[in-house]
């Protein structure tokens, strides 16, 4: 133990002291929030682009009052020049694009023949907003046609918000469940990036050390297998301490944010208001939107989160980690690890995007279920249902078969580092991985 103890302490002691990590803890969390301002803000810029749209209306059917302006978007009526008089106009002029109207028979035949013509492929958005006002101008007129009046429709539409209550009570809303999806996916996300990150680390320090020859010194006095687990260990608390400190400075810059912005967190945290009161509050009193979001995001399980997420961390890390430096101690150098990364980053993968495509619409179906308790993508899928609630008996079975597979992949991982710790100048194909974990010894 003591032995292992030493290998923990100089594998950690290594990492920290690293340039290149002490840069990335303490401008990681800048960056990330620099880039999320930056990106932000380009946004909301690309949005403020003034457009002039101009419309050439044959049918008679639209006027001004269709195609009302906004904050950023112009339209103006040139129906009067004509259609190839106002292409050319447009082509010529700084006019965005130029919506032409033709006259037709039929309703339908006309929603199906308007055009539109600009320089550069025109935003989505411009398209769908033109033909969310096409399409409700032609509903109205073929409402007058069939002699139904408009102004009854329009005041028969009644909004539904279904209130969402389980039986124990807990109330939800559409926003915590959208908050939900969100935290889950970054949990999810994070975790896979944390592995591929360390446990490449693991990877890259064993080949170092298998090529320089200094293993051969240190397997003399230590176990190949004390080894291997306590090169695992010290770079897993690198990485936790790396976390810890990214948590504190996100929530240094969240408070501080806060602060400036005015947001009450105290008062925010200890709200235990219902998701209708809580909009109900917003409407009386003009909450801030971003407010009721942090509002909401305080309502979640945070600590079983946080508790759960550092426990994945470290099952998922450890698990693939064994397998990252069963591959480093099987190589020579690095080029050599691509034909054996795939049947590790593949299950990484699949379990972000199972996330993804099954958590979303169903974080109870079978599907996600089913992959939050095997091993491979159970620390990711898991962490994405968590916030939806999981009951304890799940919780307590997939972290259960995580733990053992992770001492069977420990073991397994160890009768492969420790022959092929010492393999020098040939490429190891699978079938002479097969053959190490068959050696006795």
């Amino acid at each position: 133990m003591s032995k292992l103890k030493l290998i923990i302490h100089r594998e950690f002691i290594a990492k920290v002291r690293n340039k290149s990590f002490i840069m990335m803890t303490f401008l990681s969390p800048l960056l990330l929030v620099g880039v999320g301002a930056l990106v932000f803000f380009l946004m909301k810029k690309n949005k403020e682009v003034e457009k002039r749209i101009v419309y050439v209306d044959n049918s008679g059917l639209f006027s001004k009052e269709d195609f009302k302006d906004t904050e950023i978007v112009y339209y103006e009526d040139f129906t009067s020049f004509g259609i190839e008089e106002t292409k050319k106009k447009v082509e010529n002029g700084d006019y965005y694009g130029a919506l032409i109207i033709p006259k037709k028979d039929s309703l339908e035949l006309l929603a199906k023949s308007i055009e539109f013509y600009s320089k550069e492929s025109p935003g989505m958005s411009v398209i769908n907003s033109l033909e969310s006002k096409i399409e409700r101008k032609l509903r109205n007129e073929k409402l007058n046609y069939f002699g139904i009046d408009i102004d009854k429709i329009n005041a028969s539409k009644i909004q539904s918000n279904i209130k969402m209550v389980n039986f124990s009570g807990e109330e939800s809303s559409k926003l915590i469940n959208g908050l939900k999806v969100g935290v889950g996916a970054i949990a999810g996300y994070m975790l896979m990036m944390f592995v591929m990150i360390y446990g490449t680390s693991v990877m890259r320090s064993v080949i170092e050390e298998k090529t320089s020859r200094i293993v051969e010194i240190i397997v003399s006095s230590v176990k190949p297998f004390q080894l291997m687990l306590g090169k695992i260990i010290g770079n897993a608390s690198a990485g936790l301490l790396q976390f810890f400190i990214w948590g504190v400075l996100l929530f240094v810059i969240f408070a501080a944010a806060s602060s400036f912005l005015g947001i009450d967190m105290i008062g925010m945290q200890t709200s235990q208001l219902p998701a209708e009161q809580l909009e109900a509050a917003k409407q009386a009193a003009g909450v801030d939107k971003f407010q009721l979001i942090i509002q909401e995001l305080l309502r979640l399980p945070l600590l079983k989160m946080f508790v759960l997420f550092i426990f994945y961390f470290l099952g998922g890390y450890l698990l693939y980690s064994s397998l990252f430096a069963a591959i480093g101690a099987a190589v020579d150098n690095e080029t050599d690890t691509q034909q054996f990364m795939l049947p590790i980053m593949g299950p990484l993968i699949l379990g972000v995007y199972v996330g993804f495509a099954t958590v979303i619409n169903d974080p109870h179906g079978p599907i996600p279920v089913l992959f939050s308790h095997i091993p491979l993508t159970s620390p990711i899928v898991m962490l994405m249902r968590v916030p939806f609630g999981v009951s304890w008996y799940e919780l307590a079975l997939s972290m259960s078969l995580l733990v053992v597979t992770f001492v069977f992949m420990v073991w397994l991982a160890a009768k492969i580092y420790r022959v092929g710790i010492l393999m020098y100048g040939k490429k190891p194909t699978y079938k002479d991985l097969y053959k190490w974990l068959k050696y006795k010894g």
